[in-house]
Formats: structure tokens, sequence, C-alpha cells
């Protein structure tokens, strides 16, 4: 019924206990999660995670602030990684001011290079921004990130933004931050956005939603990011976890939803 958009199976916190992580996806209903990639040098295990389980998928990129890896993420790279089997996205990408400080062009150029690989290879992207989004936005603009769009992840921008990047056909994804009782403006936001153009997430193993606010998040919690979200514009989270799933789907369009995951005729 839910599929989290936005997860990392990968970090220690989830990587060590994977066979719980999965029971509790079934538990909680569960039935497919994208994994992302933040480091050239984890997405081994990013792509080994995907391919251990036929309901995970996983992303190929370089997560804005990092710079653990030795070397840039070249064009050329990331087209290679972007053939593998089971990678259906170019992200986790964007800008990211709030821990580091100007000059950021490296940042920027790495931006570019991510919005040029999606377009090459017709991969959608998955975008982060942190404090940057009149900088996100107009970078998206020049490089015609429109042509294979994506999703804006974790959103905890204005509606202003989100018409935007939806503008450039993009979903927004709610977070666990959507449950948190501080969260109006988000709350507002989520009540606003079409439901045919969201998704939700976890990005866990951070930001559990309620009632795990302040511990470790997993995949199996973005039921209650569904029934928040389902709160606030009037309907079930059914409906909810349909809609989001159709959406993963047809935006990432190289993912294969299980059969036995598929929802019944009429539903």
């Amino acid at each position: 019924m839910f599929v989290d958009s936005h997860c990392h199976l990968d970090f220690p916190e989830l990587h060590a206990g994977l066979d719980a992580i999965f029971e509790s996806m079934r538990s909680n209903q569960v039935t497919h999660a994208l994994t992302i990639s933040t480091t050239l040098h984890s997405f081994v295990r990013v792509h080994a995670v995907a391919m251990s389980h036929e309901n995970v998928f996983a992303s190929a990129g370089v997560h804005p602030d990092e710079q653990s890896d030795d070397h840039e993420a070249s064009l050329e790279e990331l087209l290679r990684l972007a053939q593998l089997p089971k990678v259906v996205a170019i992200g986790e990408t964007g800008l990211d001011y709030y821990r580091l400080k100007e000059p950021l062009e490296w940042q920027r150029e790495r931006f570019r290079t991510h919005l040029r690989a999606a377009r090459e290879c017709g991969k959608p992207l998955v975008i982060h921004t942190r404090e940057a989004a009149n900088d996100t936005l107009r970078i998206m603009q020049e490089e015609g990130a429109e042509k294979v769009g994506g999703v804006m992840h974790c959103f905890t921008e204005s509606l202003s933004v989100a018409h935007r990047a939806m503008e450039m056909n993009f979903h927004i994804s709610f977070s666990g931050i959507v449950t948190f009782k501080n969260a109006a403006e988000i709350k507002e936001v989520a009540r606003a956005v079409p439901l045919e153009r969201m998704l939700i997430e976890t990005d866990s193993p951070y930001l559990a939603p309620m009632p795990y606010r302040g511990k470790t998040n997993q995949p199996g919690y973005v039921k209650h990011v569904a029934e928040e979200i389902a709160r606030l514009k009037g309907i079930t989270p059914e409906e909810v976890g349909r809609a989001t799933t159709r959406n993963f789907f047809a935006l990432f369009s190289d993912a294969v939803e299980l059969p036995s995951a598929a929802p019944a005729a009429g539903c």
C-alpha cells in the first residue's frame, strides 16, 4: 500500500538490521523502497541492497554537502552508474547552504553535473535543497530539469517554492517532519499540494515521525506520514497510499512494481 520514496538502507543504523527492517515494512504494508546514494564510495553498498531485495531500488549520486569522496563525480561516471540494474534515479543532488558557507561554486557545479547526467540518461532527479531554494530552482531551470522531472525530497520550503518546482515537472515529497507539532507551514503545504503530485518518504534513519520522533527512523514508519497527510486532507491513509504509490511508479518508470503488491482492480 505504501512506498518509501527516500531512505538510506546502507547507513549503519539500518544496514546492520535489514532483516528486521524488512519485517517491519511487511507488517506496516510498505511494499517498496528507494534507497538513496550519497557518495561514490558508498554507492556499491547502496546498489548491493537493491540487488539483494526485489522490492528495493537505488539511485546514483553524491549529496550536495558530501566531501568524503576522493574525486568529484563526473558526467561519465554518473551515466555509467545510471545504467546498472535497478538504478532508477539520479541523486540525491541539489544545494545545501545550511552547514557550508561560500564559496560554494563547487557545489553548484556538482549539481549541474547531476542535472546533465539525468537529462542524458533520461532518469528522474532526487533533489535536496536546504536554505538554497532560489539557487536550486534557478539552476534547475537553466539546466532543463523539467525535461526529466523528479522529486523535491523531504520538502521543507514554502508553497511558492513547491509551485515553482511542480511547474518544472517535479513531485513534492513529505517526510516525518509533516507530523511534527511545530511544522505548521509544512502542514499547510501538504494540504495544498495535489495528491497526484505528491510522494511520501522517511529519509531514514533520520526524521522519525510522531510517535517515534527522536528515535531511529525506518521505512516501515512511512505509514505515519501518510496518516498525517490523510488527516490534513480529510481523506483516508489508503487513498494517500494508493496515490503516492501510483505516483512513484509513474515517476520512476524503471522501477518494477511487484505483482503481489499491486492494488486489486477498482482500488
